[in-house]
């Protein structure tokens, strides 16, 4: 993917890769956490339907649905020219040991129906388990061409700074965390970190479970832009330099709400009124 397309794409961490802004996540698509093989039709739909408008990254891992929502990815990506999507996915934090992380990678290929997981990722770490012996695996995974890049998920910075020390050859590409208006905490110190060495912050939960999507404040500035209170919150996060967001969206509404977040942008005050407001009632 490039920046020459007029796409609504930002740089992955320091890699030379492109990726969309708004990516789509798969959390509760496809069972919790065990297999629910009832909406399998309506969740292949919904990823097809976010590709064809431009939500190009697809969130998964191994622990969402048991696995069944990696297989629900897998059959989603069918047809398309691999190439053109960007595919996440997560190893759980008990298969952290140095041959699990290679067997658990082996598992989710197979489910997914690829040769390769663009960026995979540590899902929780898990301090039972020398954080050393999983980077070496992760970076054995590079080498054999099973994924392209390392991330971690739900790592504060010094956990960044000591998965970053074990790796000679890769770098940390991205951190996914959950951030929205409504929980900022990695304002703190994750978003400067990420910021000043170039790691991609992924936004979970970007919406507040739907919490903004209902919020007057964002509804009456979207009126300018005429976009709703949830494309504004969205914006809101990718207007910073290295966050992308991956909302989940089932209804083609929502598809299509979470895709028209991108190719625009807040003025900048805008951004400083919405960090006001929300500054106030953030706790």
């Amino acid at each position: 993917m490039t920046a020459s397309d007029g796409k609504d794409v930002k740089l992955l961490g320091k890699s030379k890769d492109f990726v969309p802004s708004v990516g789509q996540g798969t959390w509760r698509m496809g069972g919790d956490v065990s297999p629910n093989r009832n909406e399998a039709h309506k969740v292949i739909e919904a990823l097809r339907y976010g590709i064809s408008l431009g939500l190009t990254l697809i969130d998964t891992a191994e622990f969402y649905g048991g696995g069944h929502t990696e297989e629900l990815v897998g059959q989603a990506i069918k047809g398309y020219n691999r190439e053109d999507l960007f595919i996440v996915s997560k190893v759980w934090q008990t298969n952290l040991h140095y041959d699990d992380v290679l067997k658990a990678a082996e598992r989710s290929l197979q489910r997914l129906q690829t040769r390769y997981i663009d960026l995979y990722l540590i899902h929780w770490p898990n301090p039972a388990i020398p954080l050393s012996e999983t980077m070496k695996a992760m970076e054995k995974l590079v080498e054999l061409g099973k994924i392209r890049y390392i991330g971690v998920s739900n790592f504060d910075v010094n956990l960044m700074e000591e998965a970053r020390s074990y790796l000679s050859r890769e770098d940390i590409m991205a951190n996914q965390v959950r951030y929205s208006l409504l929980d900022r905490t990695p304002e703190e110190s994750i978003l400067p970190y990420c910021e000043r060495e170039k790691i991609t912050l992924m936004a979970y939960t970007p919406l507040a479970k739907g919490n903004l999507a209902k919020d007057k404040k964002l509804a009456e500035i979207g009126k300018k832009y005429k976009k709703t209170a949830a494309q504004v919150a969205l914006n809101w996060l990718i207007s910073k330099t290295p966050v992308i967001a991956i909302p989940k969206a089932i209804t083609k509404k929502h598809i299509e709400e979470n895709a028209g977040s991108m190719g625009w942008r807040l003025s900048e005050e805008d951004i400083m009124s919405i960090d006001k407001y929300f500054k106030k009632i953030y706790v």
